[in-house]
């Protein structure tokens, strides 16, 4: 089981360093990919540790370290050139042994300070693999470059073609956890310490064997959705704590690279396609500025949810439908009970209002329940709040009805006091439109009909699909602890939506 064996190998290699454990995983999946990695922090967070330590997870690797400056030569990264070739063969070749060319993992520290002669080579060697010396073009062993710096490439000096290369960007920092920070102070684990069983390390085979395997990863069409939705979202991101929002540029070249991260996350997990559980760590690869992290990962969460709030969504408004539905039933049963004992000679319309004469244009009217619910005027203290607004389907017509708490748009607060065959409406009085002698009418109908769901299954089934989803998302390996805490909270206020939506069936049985 690759799980299992990317696993225990990540536990070997990462022996004395700290809350670095997403650094070391993204680290090695950039490795399996093929891609590079650039660190971003301040000196002393291990950075170079993180490189050294993800040698080890190769047999026989070779590796290559150097401290970027302004100073810094080709030679110094590539290799001295050969004065016998030169002067024998009158050929520009370079001795590589023991130089970037010839290493498996390779950590470049203060990349930007690179002068244009190495920024430039240093973007065939990252997205090829190939180094061209003299006539001749070679493909390198070369599985990982790890870069550093504590800032960001400069504007204006040519340095977005390598920044665009390094597909997984992460922000390293200091160990924030007390206990890890003392045993860090305490361990004395050297790196020529650090054993990873032969048995653990990958051969110059698997690896082009896994490389093989990993492009046969399917990529079913429910990701390709969520790539998207996320991919439309980056035009908007919002900057934590402030209330700017960013439009994140991601080129179709990076889009690849990412795709090809998702089918090696699925590869080491053991799946043969990528699900939505690979998806949360491809943040680290779609900001550019590092306040745009935090907005991107929420993005991809809500991406990897949005079938279940459109889903919610939905189905709320179906039960707010089924909720004035079944509240009209109910309402029409009352006052078809009630017309039985009085008020039977007042006129209804629309099988659910009575009619106000000689308000306002004369077309005011008052729901059928509101009106018979209304204490009468001649008992202390009967009058009530109530409000006036135009009805929504039809702005000829002026409602008034008791006020429930809730009030329509433009709407005014009245006063309301029930008088027999009439109603005072702020100290007025106004009557009701009553039947003509031998007039007749049909009871109130019920209006409109229930859809007949059944919302209590459909949210249980909903809460358990949202929890199995949770499941898979955060059995991801490579997922952070602040990572798997922002999953956590986002699903506990989804959870807390669908808590609120069960208690409102209540409202279908009152």
């Amino acid at each position: 089981m690759k799980r299992e064996r990317i696993e225990n190998l990540l536990s070997a290699v990462k022996k004395g360093i700290y809350e670095k454990d997403s650094e070391l995983a993204l680290s090695l999946l950039a490795a399996l990919s093929g891609e590079s990695i650039i660190l971003l922090g301040p000196p002393g967070v291990a950075k170079s540790m993180v490189a050294r330590r993800l040698k080890l997870a190769f047999q026989s690797a070779r590796s290559f370290e150097y401290l970027m400056s302004r100073f810094s030569t080709p030679d110094e990264l590539f290799g001295p050139v050969s004065i016998s070739q030169l002067k024998d063969a009158d050929k520009y070749v370079r001795n590589t042994d023991g130089y970037l060319p010839s290493a498996d993992v390779v950590f470049l520290d203060e990349i930007w300070k690179a002068g244009p002669a190495i920024q430039n080579t240093l973007l065939t060697v990252i997205n090829e693999k190939l180094f061209r010396n003299g006539d001749t073009e070679t493909r390198l062993p070369l599985k990982l470059l790890v870069a550093a710096s504590n800032e960001l490439p400069a504007q204006g000096e040519g340095l977005e073609a390598l920044w665009d290369r390094f597909i997984i960007r992460i922000e390293c920092s200091n160990i924030k956890h007390d206990k890890n920070f003392n045993a860090m102070l305490l361990d004395s684990t050297a790196d020529d310490e650090v054993n990873v069983p032969a048995g653990l390390q990958i051969s110059n085979e698997e690896y082009r064997d896994w490389g093989e395997a990993i492009g046969r990863i399917g990529i079913p069409e429910e990701v390709l959705r969520n790539i998207n939705i996320i991919r439309k979202a980056l035009t908007n991101v919002p900057i934590t704590q402030t209330d700017e929002r960013h439009n994140v540029y991601v080129s179709d070249r990076r889009w690849k690279k990412i795709v090809k991260l998702l089918r090696t996350s699925a590869f080491i997990h053991d799946r043969s396609e990528v699900t939505q559980a690979d998806l949360l760590p491809i943040y680290h690869c779609l900001w550019q500025e590092p306040e745009e992290a935090e907005g991107i990962r929420n993005i991809v969460i809500r991406a990897l949810y949005q079938e279940f709030t459109l889903e919610l969504g939905k189905l709320r408004r179906s039960l707010d439908t089924d909720i004035r539905v079944s509240r009209q039933h109910r309402a029409t049963n009352k006052a078809r009970q009630n017309l039985q004992l009085f008020d039977a000679n007042k006129k209804i319309y629309d099988s659910y209002y009575y009619h106000i004469l000689d308000h306002d244009t004369g077309n005011t009217f008052i729901p059928i329940t509101d009106y018979q619910g209304m204490r009468h005027a001649s008992r202390e203290n009967a009058g009530q709040a109530g409000v006036l607004y135009k009805d929504p389907r039809d702005p000829k017509r002026t409602i008034v009805r008791g006020f429930d708490g809730t009030s329509p748009k433009d709407s005014t607060s009245v006063y309301l006091t029930r008088g027999e065959d009439c109603i005072y409406i702020n100290g007025v009085r106004f009557f009701i439109e009553t039947l003509l002698p031998g007039e007749k009418q049909a009871l109130p109908a019920k209006r409109g009909a229930m859809s007949g769901r059944d919302y209590y299954q459909e949210l249980e089934a909903m809460c358990s699909a949202i929890r199995q989803r949770t499941d898979n998302v955060t059995d991801n390996i490579l997922l952070s602890e602040q990572d798997q805490k922002e999953v956590a909270d986002f699903v506990q206020n989804l959870l807390v939506e669908i808590a609120h939506t069960r208690q409102d069936l209540e409202k279908l049985d009152d």
